[in-house]
């Protein structure tokens, strides 16, 4: 609604701080934006690179092109959203980019799994369906296959498995063979995507401190156990030094706060996937908890690793590695190199840093060696899920997809200030949480944040961020803060 309303002359641009990278590129600050966000995020950045040859003077011919077409010339299109199943925000927010940055109406298909749904989507998106933008349906894979083909479908955008992709692209079995031998998609429409990854987590050593292992372990286990798991962004692998005299303490540590997690299993196929991660992995640590079924944890195995970095697992199992590095920055470099070359996908990979350990190496090229890691979001010191959460950021893969190697999916999402010619997000999170991080000279305000599983406040800090989200007000902060505190 802001972008929307400062669109002429795409005025909204001139209150984004654009930057010059090491490289030459342009990064966009789009978080934090106003008062708000430096309040209720203290200390969280958000930073969107973007590809060569866009630069603060023009940048607004890399913004909102649909509107660039006069309003009495445009033309729409039908998109066809094929729903997620697991977190409830992705498929509305998945509509709101065909339908306000691709000027296009939408024909919602619920997924099953989460298709109780069904009347709170239709509630909340009633203005656009009572104006013939939206339809919600219901059904399973006959229905979808039947919608893909459908006439009046012109794009479709998926966000699932990339087997359901390339089934919808190039069919299944021989059909698909013969079709991607010949460059002949079965569905010729425009299609995008967002299809998960094994998603890597770099853990660099430096001078952490206790306090630092324990914080940074709820962190860990929140980008794996974020919704039981079931994230396309959870983290898959971890990347540990093999030198550093604290990998083991806080891998313990991580394995605690998942030993914690309450939620228990609800997404198909669960039990199966679980089964095929503990018979290719042997030997598992496990973190057993009271309610569900034990976190399994394995470390990498060298005769089947192909397995682990090939297959997303969608469920509470993670794998980790470790690798050598004779100080921290040959460290890093040699676990983005790992991840661009041996993971599958690239959606999401966070890395865990020390801020002393950052100076050291120097910024410009710490920054050097982010570009170097070809993911669509990466994530300092907090998880990817935040770049979802916050929804200025464009959300999806790193933009090196194709129908026939599609990875983590083509395109992206979200993105509420319209921004094109997008590289990748990176989303920046305080290294310690309030109050001991103003202790030691971090300028933020941030207590444990509400998005991490160890927080106990999750659903007070959710109902009242909502109320504030409707209607701001500064007399709505102190309780906000008051729970957030008490996290």
């Amino acid at each position: 609604m802001s972008t929307l309303s400062q669109m002429e002359d795409k005025a909204f641009t001139k209150s984004l701080p654009v930057r010059r990278l090491p490289n030459g590129n342009s990064a966009v600050r789009v978080t934090p934006h106003s008062i708000w966000d430096h309040l209720l995020i203290s200390g969280v950045t958000c930073e969107v690179w973007l590809k060569p040859g866009v630069n603060k003077g023009n940048l607004q011919n890399h913004v909102a092109h649909a509107y660039d077409v006069p309003e009495q010339e445009r033309t729409g299109k039908m998109a066809l959203i094929l729903g997620a199943g697991n977190i409830a925000a992705i498929t509305p927010l998945d509509a709101f980019q065909k339908l306000f940055l691709e000027k296009q109406v939408c024909i919602i298909k619920m997924n099953p799994v989460n298709d109780y749904l069904t009347p709170f989507v239709q509630h909340a998106l009633k203005p656009l369906i009572d104006v013939d933008a939206v339809r919600v349906v219901k059904g399973g894979g006959a229905e979808g296959a039947y919608l893909c083909e459908h006439k009046l479908v012109e794009e479709i955008h998926i966000t699932g498995a990339g087997a359901t992709h390339d089934a919808i692209v190039w069919g299944v079995g021989e059909e698909a063979e013969k079709n991607k031998e010949a460059g002949t998609p079965k569905n010729p429409r425009k299609i995008t995507s967002e299809l998960g990854a094994v998603c890597p987590t770099i853990v660099v050593p430096g001078p952490w401190s206790r306090a630092d292992l324990k914080f940074q372990a709820e962190n860990i286990a929140t980008q794996k156990m974020h919704n039981h798991g079931y994230n396309c962004v959870a983290c898959q692998t971890l990347i540990l030094p093999s030198a550093w005299k604290h990998s083991d303490t806080l891998l313990k540590h991580v394995i605690k706060v998942m030993g914690e997690c309450a939620r228990g299993p609800y997404y198909p196929g669960a039990e199966d996937r679980m089964t095929r991660f503990r018979k290719n992995a042997g030997p598992t640590k496990k973190a057993q908890r009271s309610t569900g079924p034990a976190v399994e944890i394995s470390a990498l195995p060298t005769e089947n690793a192909e397995w682990f970095t090939q297959t997303e697992v969608f469920g509470p199992a993670m794998a980790t590695k470790t690798l050598p590095g004779n100080d921290a920055e040959s460290f890093l470099r040699a676990a983005v190199k790992y991840a661009n070359e041996e993971l599958y996908g690239t959606l999401g990979a966070n890395i865990v840093i020390h801020p002393k350990t950052i100076r050291e190496i120097g910024k410009a090229r710490f920054e050097e060696i982010l570009n170097d890691l070809k993911y669509g979001t990466i994530a300092i010191n907090a998880w990817t899920g935040v770049a979802f959460l916050v929804t200025v950021c464009p959300w999806g893969g790193y933009p090196n997809a194709t129908l026939d190697k599609v990875g983590s999916g083509i395109g992206n999402v979200h993105n509420t200030f319209m921004l094109e010619s997008v590289e990748r997000t990176v989303v920046q999170a305080p290294w310690r949480p309030f109050p001991r991080g103003v202790l030691s000279g971090q300028l933020t305000l941030l207590p444990r944040p509400p998005w991490f599983i160890s927080n106990r406040q999750q659903h007070h800090v959710g109902k009242l961020l909502t109320k504030f989200q409707y209607k701001p007000s500064f007399l709505k902060l102190p309780r906000i803060f008051a729970h957030a505190l008490l996290g």
